[in-house]
């Protein structure tokens, strides 16, 4: 016996002496209506999503421009004013206290004064100036604020510097050479057979390169450190030392060999 898979008759066979009120036979038995219905609700809602694009271009586009008609009515505006140019400037307010006009005293003829200055019973309690003011007494007083003075004001320094801690040495024009054939040029070695040595001296050197408070630490005698100061207040001015920038004073030591002709 041949059986049609398209018919229930497979399902009698089946279920055969079985619990045909169970869920499965319902299940089987209803099987092909509910793939029907399926197919047919499937295929209404795949149409509408096909066809929802056509719908949308046969709606109006609600982005047509409306025309209104308006009356445009045209109202002219009164000119700007424009702010007044070189306006002087508002008087001060009055001050405080009543202010008397200060007429400067001037030697002339009697009938050639034009204004008189003030009596003293007419300034007593009132300030003098440049015009004849009514004070206000409910005025605020006002003060010209204290100023401070110059603010740049430089002490000038004259302390004296060592070289060792100065930024700008001071030197001979030319170098210490130079220097040390000028005072070999100049010294005047006194006559004494077999004199030999060093006569040490110190001397501050000025912000403008001279030499100032010169003095012997140490001589050999005969005379040898006085001849050193002579020599070295004869000496051109030397370049002075620095320090910030600034010439100051530095005390500078020098040794000179002496030594005499055989």
């Amino acid at each position: 016996m041949k059986l049609d898979l398209l018919k229930k008759q497979w399902l009698d066979v089946v279920f055969d002496g079985r619990n045909k009120l169970y869920g499965a036979y319902e299940l089987r038995t209803s099987n092909g209506k509910t793939t029907t219905k399926a197919l047919i609700i499937g295929g209404v809602i795949f149409t509408f999503l096909v066809s929802i694009p056509v719908l949308a271009n046969l709606l109006p586009d609600s982005s047509d421009e409306v025309t209104l008609d308006q009356k445009i009515t045209t109202v002219k505006l009164p000119p700007k004013e424009k702010p007044k140019e070189n306006l002087p400037p508002p008087p001060p307010p009055p001050p405080k206290v009543d202010q008397v006009k200060f007429v400067k005293p001037v030697v002339a003829k009697a009938d050639e004064v034009v204004e008189e200055p003030p009596k003293i019973k007419e300034i007593v309690d009132k300030k003098i100036g440049a015009e004849t003011i009514k004070g206000d007494p409910d005025a605020e007083l006002t003060v010209e604020p204290v100023g401070n003075g110059p603010k740049d004001v430089v002490e000038e320094d004259n302390n004296i510097y060592n070289t060792a801690g100065i930024e700008v040495k001071p030197d001979f024009p030319g170098g210490i050479d130079k220097f040390y054939k000028f005072v070999g040029k100049n010294y005047q070695v006194p006559e004494e057979e077999g004199l030999k040595g060093k006569v040490f001296v110190s001397f501050v050197v000025e912000k403008d390169g001279s030499l100032t408070d010169i003095k012997v630490i140490r001589d050999i005698g005969y005379g040898t450190g006085k001849e050193a100061i002579r020599v070295l207040k004869s000496c051109p001015k030397w370049n002075p030392g620095e320090q910030n920038g600034k010439k100051v004073r530095v005390l500078y030591s020098l040794p000179i060999n002496i030594q005499s002709a055989e």
